[in-house]
């Protein structure tokens, strides 16, 4: 089968087509014939040789495709012939791919397999951020970095479908018009006004309770005074950088906390615990043509180096694919 490995075996950053056997499922796994696979930051960090798989994925690109089983291990048997997305530790961008059946979502008539493959990265991590660590509930104010990208535009999505006012950052007045198209109840343009003061004329100087931050650095204090008091701040990245300086008696004189997650490295278990609850909560709204992503742009697979660079530009809102 043809794939894309990075970084190549000599360490070269540049995304190559390679030759490779096609995997072989295992018990409770599935073989999908890879229709699309979704673009996420964390391709271009592996490609630059700085996120390493976790022990065990293969070191093709891609944590999630979209496409049809065609071979099933022990247990899985059922899965056969059923078109399915799923989120993976790696193998997207390939022709064929391996996951594990506790991780697939079945795809529902009406929705393409290029929206699917855009989902169960996005949807995974907002989930479990903003919603189980975050404990997001009807009626919050919530704070999102990166307004238009394929985190931001799922956590807009979401935000809408379970009662919250999504409040997001978009780095120019025409991303954020696009925000406020796609559902957010305020767009801040964080090269031309402060957020912290935006964000708190938005709430009448209460503050949101949750913030989903992929910046990390120098925005964290900032994020602190933008949360209500017992809000909670939740890291998912750190494009800015992996420390900061913060007051701890503000923390402990507001009740704030302070949490984050990474998904890729966590266990089967976890995984599947969390595909089931999006399964029962989340994929009757897909099911219903309620909920889809937000497409910006989709590449053959000899192309994924264009895809890259269009992530890496900034320009693109929505999904990669």
């Amino acid at each position: 089968m043809k794939a894309i490995v990075g970084p190549q075996p000599d360490g070269a950053e540049e995304l190559a087509v390679v030759d490779r056997q096609v995997p072989r499922p295992g018990p409770g796994e599935v073989l999908i014939e890879v229709a699309a696979a979704g673009v996420n930051r964390p391709d271009i960090l592996q490609r630059r040789g700085l996120y390493p798989p976790p022990p065990g994925a293969p070191d093709i690109l891609g944590l999630e495709v979209a496409g049809t089983v065609v071979e099933a291990g022990e247990g899985s048997e059922d899965h056969v012939g059923h078109q399915v997305c799923a989120l993976i530790a790696g193998g997207g961008y390939a022709e064929y791919c391996v996951a594990s059946a506790g991780t697939c979502l079945q795809v529902p008539e009406g929705l393409s397999l290029t929206d699917a493959a855009a989902m169960p990265e996005t949807m995974f991590t907002v989930w479990v951020n903003l919603f189980e660590r975050g404990f997001a509930a009807d009626g919050d104010s919530v704070l999102v970095h990166g307004g238009t990208s394929g985190m931001g535009t799922m956590a807009i999505a979401l935000g809408q479908l379970f009662g919250l006012k999504v409040i997001v950052t978009c780095g120019s007045d025409e991303k954020c018009s696009r925000a406020l198209e796609l559902g957010a109840a305020v767009a801040i343009n964080y090269r031309t006004q402060d957020f912290v003061e935006e964000v708190k004329s938005a709430t009448a100087d209460q503050g949101v309770s949750v913030v989903l931050d992929m910046v990390g650095g120098d925005y964290v204090p900032r994020n602190l005074a933008c949360l209500a008091d017992e809000g909670r701040h939740v890291s998912i990245a750190f494009q800015r950088g992996a420390t900061t300086e913060l007051a701890i008696p503000e923390i402990m004189r507001r009740r704030l906390t302070l949490t984050g997650s990474t998904l890729r490295p966590r266990g089967l278990r976890f995984k599947t615990m969390v595909r089931d609850e999006i399964a029962a909560t989340v994929w009757p709204y897909v099911e219903g043509g309620r909920l889809r992503p937000v497409i910006d742009s989709t590449f053959p697979l000899d192309r994924a180096a264009e895809a890259h660079a269009r992530m890496e530009a900034g320009e693109h809102v929505g999904k990669i694919v």
